[in-house]
């Protein structure tokens, strides 16, 4: 806490307040450009981004989250949200499926949902991952990695998720705040793996 720098004089909101609301607009343009939902990985991806580089003095506004964006956008963009598309139809297909009422569906469903949640956190700790801004498959080669050695962490992952979908879920136009807090999330269970190897 040392760490922090003191409100100036004039400065209404003070350094957490400031992190709070650069999260919310980050999270904000990140939903929007989420909704195409190919563009879901990069997008989330470039909010970690933006808002890891809050912590070395960057700054987490929206006009650097659209630069870090454009700067960054490519075909492996597009393709690891093509990935992420049809990993969910699939998903979804499945369980679908389990629930129609087929032998063994129970055992499978359970089957699935826990390959689906694995996935689940292996992808979104690599958006978390600064290598997913260059090189996709680095990013999830560690971030699976990452999942296995870091178990708290993978859990860490899943409760923020929940908490995305609960809060998704009791109010709607609260979806649209989401991947601020969730992008916030992954970006600190990251930067304390990191913190961790290194101590």
């Amino acid at each position: 806490m040392s760490g922090m720098r003191t409100r100036e004089p004039g400065e209404v909101f003070g350094p957490r307040m400031t992190l709070f609301a650069d999260m919310l607009s980050v999270g904000l343009l990140t939903a929007v450009l989420c909704l195409p939902l190919v563009t879901a990985p990069a997008a989330l991806s470039t909010a970690c981004a933006v808002l890891r580089g809050g912590a070395t003095g960057q700054p987490a506004t929206a006009g650097r989250y659209l630069e870090v964006l454009r700067r960054r956008l490519r075909a492996g963009d597009l393709a690891a949200g093509g990935v992420f598309l049809i990993g969910a139809l699939v998903v979804v297909a499945d369980l679908a499926l389990a629930g129609a009422g087929l032998p063994g569906a129970p055992v499978f469903a359970v089957v699935a949902s826990a390959i689906a949640s694995g996935a689940l956190v292996v992808g979104l700790r690599a958006c978390a991952r600064p290598e997913s801004l260059t090189d996709w498959r680095a990013a999830l080669r560690e971030a699976a990695r990452d999942a296995v050695r870091d178990t708290g962490g993978s859990a860490l992952v899943l409760l923020a998720v929940a908490a995305a979908v609960a809060s998704a879920w009791m109010l709607v136009p609260l979806a649209f705040l989401t991947p601020g807090p969730l992008a916030l999330a992954l970006t600190a269970v990251d930067v304390r793996l990191t913190a961790m190897s290194q101590s």
